[in-house]
C-alpha cells in the first residue's frame, strides 16, 4: 500500500480515497464536538447516533488490519488515532454504544492506542484537561457518569 516511509498511498486512486477518508474523520471531529460540549440530553442522543452511523461506515472500509490501509500506518491512522483517545475517556464515563457493533474498528482503534508515536502525542495529564473541559462546559457527557 504505501511505500517506505510515505504516509500516503503511492496508487493515485487509493491516495484520494485515503485523502475522502482523512475529511470523514474531520467530519467525525464536528459530530465530537457536538458530544462532548452539549448540556441537552436531545442533542447528546443525536451526536451520539451521528457517531455511531459514521462509524458504521468505517467499518464497512476496513479490511483486516491492523491500521486502516492494511500492514501499513498512514495518514487516515494519523487522522483517527487522537479520534479515538477522546473515548479513553468518554468509556469511562459511561456506555455509548458507539463502538458497539463495530469489532474492526474498535480493534484498530485498540491497535493505534499501542502506537508508541500515538502514545507519546499528548501528555500523561490528557485525560485529566479532558476532564476539566467537560467540567467548563457543563457536559451532558458528565451528567451520565453521575
Amino acid at each position: 500500500m504505501c511505500s517506505g516511509a510515505k504516509l500516503h498511498p503511492v496508487d493515485p486512486l487509493k491516495r484520494a480515497e485515503h485523502r475522502a477518508w482523512m475529511e470523514f474523520g474531520s467530519a467525525i471531529l464536528g459530530d465530537l464536538w457536538g458530544l462532548e460540549t452539549t448540556t441537552d440530553p436531545a442533542t447528546f442522543e443525536s451526536k451520539r447516533q451521528a457517531l455511531s452511523a459514521k462509524f458504521a461506515r468505517v467499518e464497512a472500509a476496513l479490511g483486516t488490519g491492523p491500521f486502516f490501509a492494511g500492514e501499513a500506518f498512514s495518514l487516515v491512522d494519523a487522522v483517527f488515532a487522537p479520534i479515538f483517545r477522546y473515548f479513553d475517556l468518554f468509556d469511562e464515563l459511561t456506555e455509548h454504544g458507539i463502538f458497539r457493533d463495530v469489532p474492526k474498528a474498535r480493534a484498530w482503534r485498540t491497535e493505534l492506542a499501542q502506537r508508541p508515536s500515538v502514545r507519546a502525542a499528548v501528555s500523561a495529564d490528557y485525560p485529566q484537561l479532558l476532564r476539566a473541559f467537560l467540567v467548563r462546559h457543563d457536559a451532558h457527557l458528565l451528567k451520565l457518569a453521575a
